[in-house]
């Protein structure tokens, strides 16, 4: 696969300065092409590794990846939260982190859990690797500046400041003990993001989930214009991913402007009740202008989870239902579960090439309000004719689910095929219903 340009100016040791001095050409062939013209897929590792992934599971992962979920179109190759600490374990955070860290406060690979990123390597022989497989890779990324950085009192790259200069110790996460936030009105602040940025380009990172940024949006809204600002000045094509919601829809500008995916709700797991409000969260999200980006409903928490420790709580019409709604509201596809355990049923479910058709080529995606117990979507195929419409049951007892022709814009006559069989199901006249069983759905192309 051919690469997105990297500047090798940027950081390969330290030449953060270098890095900065993005080319015209390269930022304005950024601004031109979108980074995620389509809703991204991949896969991450924070459903089944939690805070422990290492480099030989990386591996491992990406080569299965690359063999069973690539050719359906699953190319983004993420390692999730804390590959810096040491003694990372399960999914609780140590009160005392000890980060790896270069001299400037950046975060590096702990070379124990990464062995490959020893001698200040980083993770660009692994992400070279991955590379070679078709594979983009990504890395998750808090917001702030490292605790410890700032009890070292590390210097800025490039600048005369220090941690504690630019550091805000009150703006702290909630949930994680690793970093403080960084000051925009300070000097220096913005330098620290464009090192750090500069630096993870010079690996050759494509994408970057940065965490504790979109709530408080407002409070965090300065940091989010900086890491958009450092990855423009890295000249590489690096999509950045906020997380977690929930995004507030208002700050829709804003967002779409300075990212490519934003989560609109916490973490999303294998509950049945999650799964329902993200109906709401992403009905809230379909009519807003969010061109160049897409409302992000989470990872498909699929297959074997929590370190193996179980599968997926979700029954099988609920696994349907969730890749159905995530395809239809077009919210990026990134698998959760443990790849070394891919059953075929989990395997089928992820690539189905007419549902992910739907998610990667379709447009008017909104929703109808029906009746309740019932959710229903509907898209038009970017190619050809017809509509797609998906008709959810959202109760937990079987009920008919469907809608007149007429509120979807077509004749009183159609021919409906279901996506998940492929199977043709025949003619409908002016209405389209079908039997849908509790907590399902059914995904139907409708032609005249």
């Amino acid at each position: 696969m051919t690469q997105p340009h990297l500047n090798r100016r940027a950081l390969l040791g330290a030449g953060t300065a270098a890095a900065l001095a993005a080319t015209t050409a390269g930022t304005a062939s950024a601004a031109t092409a979108p980074l995620a013209p389509r809703p991204p897929m991949g896969w991450n590792s924070w459903n089944s590794f939690a805070t422990t992934i290492n480099e030989a599971q990386a591996r491992e992962t990406a080569a299965i990846m690359q063999a069973k979920l690539l050719p359906f179109g699953y190319d983004v190759f993420t390692i999730d939260i804390q590959w810096y600490e040491p003694g990372a374990s399960s999914y609780t955070y140590s009160d005392t982190p000890q980060p790896t860290l270069d001299g400037y406060g950046r975060l590096l690979p702990a070379p124990n859990r990464f062995p490959s990123s020893a001698g200040g390597k980083g993770f660009a022989p692994l992400a070279a690797d991955v590379h070679a497989m078709g594979l983009r890779f990504g890395i998750h990324l808090m917001r702030g500046i490292p605790r410890l950085a700032v009890e070292r009192n590390l210097p800025v790259f490039g600048t005369r400041y220090r941690a504690k200069d630019i550091a805000d110790t009150t703006s702290i996460c909630p949930w994680n003990p690793d970093m403080y936030g960084v000051d925009m009105t300070r000097p220096g602040a913005q330098a620290y993001y464009d090192s750090v940025f500069a630096l993870y380009a010079s690996w050759g990172v494509d994408f970057v989930k940065m965490d504790d940024m979109s709530r408080p949006y407002d409070a965090h809204a300065p940091e989010i214009e900086a890491a958009h600002a450092a990855i423009q000045r890295t000249a590489r094509p690096i999509v950045l991913s906020l997380s977690p919601g929930e995004t507030p829809v208002a700050r829709a500008d804003h967002v779409r402007r300075h990212a490519q995916m934003w989560r609109i709700s916490d973490d999303f797991w294998d509950e049945w009740s999650m799964l329902e409000a993200q109906f709401t969260r992403l009905e809230n999200w379909h009519a807003v202008d969010t061109s160049g980006g897409w409302p992000d409903a989470d990872m498909l928490p699929l297959g074997q989870l929590a370190l193996g420790a179980r599968a997926t709580k979700f029954t099988p019409d609920e696994q349907r239902t969730l890749m159905t709604l995530w395809a239809i509201a077009r919210s990026p596809l990134i698998m959760g579960g443990d790849l070394r355990r891919l059953d075929a049923p989990t395997l089928a479910l992820l690539t189905n090439r007419a549902v992910l058709a739907v998610n990667q080529a379709s447009r008017d995606n909104r929703p109808h309000f029906v009746a309740d117990g019932t959710r229903i979507w509907s898209a038009r195929p970017v190619d050809g004719g017809g509509v797609y419409v998906a008709l959810f049951n959202t109760t937990a007892k079987p009920m008919e689910v469907g809608l007149p022709l007429a509120m979807l814009g077509l004749p009183a006559t159609v021919t409906a095929t279901d996506l998940w069989t492929g199977q043709t199901i025949g003619r409908a006249s002016h209405r389209f219903t079908r039997p849908i069983p509790p907590h399902g759905v059914g995904l139907y192309r409708l032609q005249p």
